[in-house]
Order: structure tokens, then sequence, then C-alpha cells
């Protein structure tokens, strides 16, 4: 005979009694509820969808399923082969005029794309290039002919080296290829990460020449955020070395000067733009420095925070990881902020690695949380980490889901099998970011949204996990209470007008 029991009160450990308690016969009754239970717990597994959301999650789900059939599946593909049938698929473009929140992760050099570099920036008077030694180039901006150095013997002026090629839009083209990882064969040219990562490092000196001249990185920051509101980002916290900027008679500026135009932009942009909701910056070094070197970039970074609060977020360290220094081999200048008493939240880059072998490197996902972490860049190994896994979810420490940067970086081919999925499916806390959008040839956070959407969450993520992902990024973002409250009221109302234009 069955056991009656109030449906409300029934636990997983419950229903597997009453199955044992019927002779090993579950009830369809006791499925269905232990399937929603199960439902319950994934992202957006808890969101409560309006009739409208319902109309358009059920119109999601057809577009899906129509691509999830099609013979070429795009989270499948290396992106690189996947984007033009990403954008010609309909989820995509739904995806496109979705409020997605805040890009919580991504860095400075690669926050514009290589066009706007390549046909605006390069096009100014006094830009010089160089072609080094081993097939990279380097720009700097100079009134005169720059003098050699160990990398560059021959600096050539970019307008007369144009006007005697002739052929300017296959010379951009060239140039765009020094800027972008972006190629028709990327299993060709990218065989190992050991030769995609050489390459991601010298793209981004490459392009340093052109960011770290003065009145170029105004601009820049502007045309990012411009990019990021035309794909319906409204907020964005900015991983940045802070260089050291040029003028070009040669004056250099410092790390403060830097932040100051940061900020200078970042309000003139929301003041031309109120619905953008503004800029902060996490102040980060890369892990190849020394431990005295990282001790003196903390304590600017907690001098810069003292100087502008309103605009540093932070500290993170950059840099691949496998082959790399790990957060404990800096464990005294990473806790010179508590031997201080002061507070520096740190971002850390932890778990941006496929080795799970115990290696020094695949422990950075615990040591991030011992230094309290308030965010995990990756966290691609977390899923080997039970422990880990669990301190981040009870201390609500969101993993920043990096899924295109992840696959052309080489960790995962097949963006299903992204260990990303069982997060997803727990509902661990999580936000979706693009890393460095001009370097795989992505703008905003549509892409990644795409595979996230498509890819990793499968036919499981619904209209729920976006609508939770999107405004996972505000809550996890930087941001003190009140703006974190003022971002939401701000989203909810981009969000209202999306639903009802599209349901």
């Amino acid at each position: 005979m069955a056991v009656q029991t109030p449906r409300a009160l029934v636990s997983c450990a419950s229903l597997l009694w009453l199955a044992r308690a019927a002779g090993g016969i579950p009830f369809p009754a006791q499925r269905d509820l232990l399937m929603r239970q199960e439902v319950s717990r994934q992202m957006g597994g808890g969101v409560t969808l309006t009739a409208a959301e319902q109309k358009l999650d059920a119109d999601l789900r057809r577009l899906k399923e129509r691509e999830m059939s099609a013979a070429r599946f795009p989270p499948a593909l290396h992106f690189f082969k996947a984007r033009p049938l990403i954008q010609q698929s309909p989820v995509f473009k739904l995806l496109q005029k979705m409020p997605k929140g805040a890009a919580l992760h991504v860095h400075t050099s690669s926050l514009v794309g290589v066009e706007w570099l390549v046909k605006n920036v390069t096009y100014r008077p006094h830009c010089h290039i160089c072609f080094t030694w081993d097939n990279s180039v380097r720009f700097l901006f100079s009134e005169r002919r720059p003098f050699p150095r160990w990398d560059c013997f021959y600096w050539q002026l970019l307008g007369t080296l144009r006007a005697r090629i002739g052929d300017t839009s296959g010379f951009d083209n060239s140039l765009m290829q020094h800027l972008t990882l972006f190629t028709e064969d990327p299993d060709g040219e990218y065989p190992s990460q050991e030769v995609v990562w050489e390459k991601f490092e010298k793209v981004f000196i490459a392009a340093a020449g052109l960011i770290t001249h003065a009145p170029v990185l105004r601009d820049y920051f502007y045309r990012g955020l411009e990019e990021l509101l035309q794909d319906n980002v409204m907020y964005l916290e900015l991983r940045s070395g802070l260089s050291k900027t040029y003028e070009l008679d040669g004056t250099v500026h410092d790390t403060a000067w830097t932040l100051r135009t940061f900020q200078e932009v970042t309000r003139k942009f929301v003041s031309d733009h109120p619905d953008f909701l503004g800029a902060r910056v996490i102040f980060s070094v890369h892990r190849a420095l020394s431990v005295s070197e990282v001790k003196a970039a903390v304590k600017e970074a907690i001098q810069l925070q003292t100087d502008f609060p309103d605009v540093v977020a932070g500290f993170d360290m950059v840099g691949r990881e496998d082959g790399g220094r790990s957060l404990w081999f800096f464990r005294d200048a990473l806790s010179l902020p508590a031997e201080l008493g002061v507070t520096l939240p740190y971002f850390f880059h932890a778990g941006e690695t496929g080795d799970d072998d115990g290696t020094d490197v695949d422990q950075n996902v615990l040591d991030a949380l011992l230094f309290n972490t308030t965010r995990i860049g990756h966290g691609y190994a977390l899923a080997h980490h039970p422990l880990a896994k669990e301190l981040s979810r009870k201390r609500n420490v969101a993993v920043e889901l990096c899924p295109i940067s992840n696959q052309v970086l080489r960790l995962v081919s097949d963006l299903r099998n992204h260990p990303a999925a069982v997060l997803m499916s727990e509902g661990h806390p999580m936000v979706i970011s693009s890393d460095d959008p001009s370097l795989f040839g992505t703008t905003g956070l549509s892409y990644d949204f795409y595979e996230a959407f498509v890819g990793i969450g499968g036919l499981k993520a619904n209209l729920g996990t976006l609508k939770e992902l999107a405004l996972n990024s505000i809550r996890f973002s930087s941001l003190p209470p009140h703006l974190k409250d003022k971002g939401l009221v701000m989203w909810q109302k981009k969000w209202d007008a999306f639903i009802f234009h599209h349901s």
C-alpha cells in the first residue's frame, strides 16, 4: 500500500524511501516531483516566468531544438569555424537584443575590435610600424622616426608605407591578423596550447603601442564602452595593468593618469548614454613577475583604491596558469593587505587549466578561496575540486565563465563537454563574460551567451537561465549595494521592454 505523504514535505530521500516502501515501483507523481526538484536546482530553475516570458521561452526552445538537430552544430565546432553559422542563428540574433547586464571579465588590450584599431588608429598621423624578427609587429606614435631597439631595428611611417604598397585593403587585413587570433584554419595554426598562447601574448604586445598612446587611449576607452552598449551590455569591470601611457613628444604618464583618464571617459560616456551604468577597473599584473614586483604592485593597488575608491574594484594576476607561477608562490605579496589591516578585494584568475593532476597550478582554485577571492576567473578546473566547489557555493563566489576563450585557448574542443555544464546544472554562482573579445573576433557578450546557452546549457537551459545569468552579472559585480540596486532597476526596465517586443 502506498504511504500518503504531503507533496510539499517530500524530500529526495523520502522519495526514494517511498519507492522502496512501494516494492520498488515508483509512482508517476513521485517521478514528476523528483524531476521538478532537479530542475529547480539548475541555473534559472528558481526563476518564475510571466506568461509573456513563457511564450518567448517556448519560441526559444523550438529555435534551439532546430539548431541542435542541424548537421553542423556551432558549439561542437571551433568558434572560428562556427562564427558565420552563429551569426545566421535566430537564437543568436535574439540574444544580441537581450539586455545582458554586465561584462565582468574583459582585458583592456582586447576591449575594442581590431578593425577600429587598424582603420582608425593606424591611419592617424605620426604612427610608425616595425616588423620584428619573430613575425610580429610593433607600433609607436612619434614626431620623428623612433630609435632602433632590440626587437625593432627599422621603423617606418605607416602613411609612407601604405603609399608605397598601394593595396591598402590587403595590407590592412594583414595588420588585423597581427592583432587577433582569428584564422580560417585554427587547428592547423594552433596545434597546441603552447602555440596559441605564444600568439596570444604577441598580440597583446603588438596592440600596446597603439593603445598606450595617450590620445588613442581616451578614444579607445570610449569606443569600448560603445561596443558594449551596442550589444546591450550596461556595465563593465575591466582587467587592466594600467600601463604607462605616452605622448607624441615621448612624455610618459603614470598609472594614476591612466586611471583618471578611464574615470573621465566613463563619466562622459554615462553622461552621453544615461542607460549605461558605468565601469570600474580591476588592477592586474602578470604572474611572470617576481614576488617583490607583485608586492610593489599590491601596494600600488592599495594606494590607487584609496585615491580612486569609485573606480578601482580590486586586484588580480593574469597570464597563462599552466607553466606559470601559482597563487601560493605569491602568498607573501598577496598577504600584504591583511598584514596592513586594509581591504583589497581579489578577483583571481584560477583554474584556467585542463591539468587536474595535483600540480601547484591546479591548486589555484583552492588558493584563490584561501585569499578570499570575490570571484573566480574562468574556474575551468573547479569541477575537479569538490571542496573548492562547495566553498565557492557557500561563500557565493561566482565563476566568470568565458566559453569562447576556453575553446580558442584549447582547454575544450566541443563546448557540450565544458565542465561548466555541471556547474550550470547545479545552479552554481556564475556569470558569462568574453575575456578577450577582439582577439577572438567578437564584440560584447552575445557570442559567449550563445555558446553557454545553446552548447553548455543544452536543452535544459531556458529563458530563466538567461535571466538569472544576466541578473547575476549585476549581483556579483563589485558595485556597492545602492548602485547594484540602481543597476537592477535599470536592467529590469530593459528586460521588460525586450520581453514586450519579442512575446
